[in-house]
């Protein structure tokens, strides 16, 4: 084994974001590989048996360095996604200076290795006919700290702190436990209670969270330090996306295409509302803008390196779309 490498199951994972819908999933993966780990939570968290909650979060990072002491790694997939404006401050001081500072803390305590949650925000559209791979980065034009500039800007933070680095940059993940719901989520739950009428004419990248999960791990055990893995599935239209949804939902499939021009239209109007209320916005335009686009991109590196291997979507958006009723979601 050598510095870049870490023996299945061998040491203590500092884990954060373990209550959060990748991260929950990533601590499954662990046990099953027969690590230890602790998790960093804010607060109450049924822990499952065997895992240690640590108190804290990532706006005091110094304060966790005597819980780091005893792990050999850290897995960090905290982070905070929101389209609203009032939280673009937090946005910043957890996803940006929180992944500079876990990190610092990981390097005073003596942890050997990190992997970082980055994310397809921090991706490119594909150029033409080709997807994005980890050769390429996003270019965010932004005033404040948008989600998707600040997931940019943590990824550069990590990959040039004086620790062992390897970042995992998930697509858009679906499958079960996704309490918030995310983006991709939300667009499941729209389309169970009918509040989904048309589509836009991007594209997007969706993936198993299960299959996000195992990826973080082998990026653990096989990732080389300083390197992007991206953990995608499958490559889809949001036409696709919208009929493999529907037909998991037994649901009519969507036919009509809302052109851009009307969708950044309300959402701007949208954005007034937001503005003079402080209330979260019903239609982002930072979500509107990103659905013109062909955010595709390719595992192949992942799969060459890490040996990652994307399971069915077919199967993740039944299984998500299963989880959210029986959970009270599509009503």
């Amino acid at each position: 084994m050598n510095a870049a490498q870490a023996a299945p199951g061998e040491g203590e994972v500092f884990l954060t974001g373990a209550s959060g819908f990748v991260g929950s999933h990533v601590l499954a993966a662990l046990l099953a590989g027969g690590y230890r780990v602790r998790a960093l939570v804010r607060g109450p968290w049924d822990a499952p048996p065997g895992v240690v909650s640590v108190a804290g979060d990532l706006h005091a990072p110094g304060a966790l360095i005597p819980a780091l002491r005893d792990c050999r790694y850290v897995i960090h997939t905290a982070a905070l996604y929101s389209f609203a404006p009032r939280d673009r401050p937090a946005i910043a001081a957890v996803n940006v200076r929180g992944t500079a500072g876990i990190l610092e803390a990981a390097r005073i305590a003596g942890v050997e290795r990190c992997v970082v949650t980055s994310s397809s925000a921090a991706l490119p559209p594909a150029a033409g006919s080709r997807p994005a791979t980890e050769r390429d980065w996003a270019s965010v034009r932004h005033r404040g700290w948008s989600y998707h500039a600040s997931k940019l800007a943590g990824e550069r933070a990590a990959l040039s702190a004086p620790i062992p680095v390897t970042t995992v940059l998930p697509t858009a993940p679906v499958g079960p436990g996704d309490r918030r719901p995310t983006p991709t989520g939300k667009i499941v739950v729209d389309l169970l209670r009918g509040r989904m009428p048309a589509t836009l004419g991007g594209g997007m990248n969706i993936v198993p969270v299960e299959d996000v999960a195992a990826a973080h791990v082998l990026a653990l055990e096989h990732g080389r330090p300083g390197e992007r893995y991206i953990a995608g599935g499958v490559n889809l239209t949001l036409a696709e996306l919208w009929g493999l949804i529907s037909r998991a939902a037994g649901r009519p499939e969507l036919t009509f295409r809302l052109p851009y021009a009307i969708a950044a239209a309300a959402a701007r109007v949208d954005g007034v509302r937001v503005r003079l209320t402080g209330g979260t916005p019903a239609i982002p335009l930072e979500g509107v803008r990103m659905g013109r686009l062909e955010m595709y991109s390719s595992s192949a590196k992942a799969a060459d390196e890490l040996g990652y291997r994307p399971s069915s979507a077919d199967d993740a958006v039944e299984r998500a779309v299963r989880w959210y009723r029986e959970n009270g979601y599509a009503v």
